[in-house]
């Protein structure tokens, strides 16, 4: 991990020689004029969804609501449930982990939701901010989060693949890439270590599922990232049940031989 972290400092020349360069072409977005929050009809227990996150939640570049990351997720999981969805979207355009921390989730009202997704992470990797200082303010947002949802099933959206970005040029989705894979693994110890679920980056299927910019997601994307995250959502794809599911074949096996 340190060899990678010295890599990436070594190159920061090339970093900011092309991010400068990308910042004054790429066409700058604005955050979706949407309703914050909605509701899916259903039977039985209602399910209270909070999606909070960065310029991902807070639907830059898109203009309808259907094609914003946590209507998309509350449709997801009132289809597959059967259940009512409640939902709630808190993002921020350009948000770090600390600017959730201080500035969102105190801001969003209520306290009963079941589940949170925290989609946060990218603009980290993307202004460079050292592994350290993500441990703490991630790491302290994890403890914000449940402090303030202590029944909630709290979720982390890791970063994505930054070499499959379309606006990036290589070397330097090579280097946010690496970046990326840093921050993703404290992340993952963090969430771990408080009792948060962390989902698999999303995948990225190829440059339809952006938005113009080639950078934020587009409607294709974030219904891809929606049926995503549902799986973790609910619990199907948890890495402990996984390994559960492994031990009990195992154990079938040991049994039937």
């Amino acid at each position: 991990m340190f060899s990678k972290a010295l890599f990436t400092w070594v190159a920061f020349p090339v970093y900011v020689w092309q991010g400068i360069a990308l910042r004054l072409r790429i066409e700058r977005l604005l955050p979706a004029d949407v309703p914050p929050e909605g509701h899916f009809p259903g039977k039985g227990e209602e399910i209270r969804l909070l999606v909070a996150g960065d310029s991902s939640v807070a639907g830059v570049g898109m203009t309808a609501l259907e094609d914003t990351l946590a209507f998309n997720l509350a449709g997801v999981l009132a289809e597959r449930t059967g259940r009512p969805v409640r939902w709630r979207a808190a993002g921020a355009n350009s948000a770090t982990a600390g600017d959730l921390r201080d500035h969102v989730l105190p801001h969003v009202e209520g306290h009963d939701f079941t589940h949170v997704v925290l989609a946060v992470g990218t603009n980290d990797m993307k202004n460079f901010h050292a592994v350290r200082r993500f441990k703490r303010d991630f790491g302290t947002l994890l403890y914000t989060a449940r402090t303030r949802f202590p029944r909630a099933r709290i979720i982390w959206a890791p970063i994505a693949d930054m070499t499959r970005i379309p606006a990036l040029p290589r070397a330097l989705g090579r280097i946010l890439q690496m970046r990326a894979e840093l921050i993703n693994a404290m992340g993952e110890r963090l969430c771990r270590e408080r009792g948060a679920i962390v989902a698999e980056p999303v995948p990225i299927r190829g440059p339809q599922g952006f938005a113009r910019d080639g950078f934020h997601a587009g409607p294709d994307g974030y219904r891809t990232w929606a049926e995503h995250l549902a799986d973790f959502v609910f619990g199907q794809r948890d890495p402990d049940n996984v390994l559960e599911l492994k031990r009990a074949d195992r154990d079938d096996h040991h049994k039937a031989g």
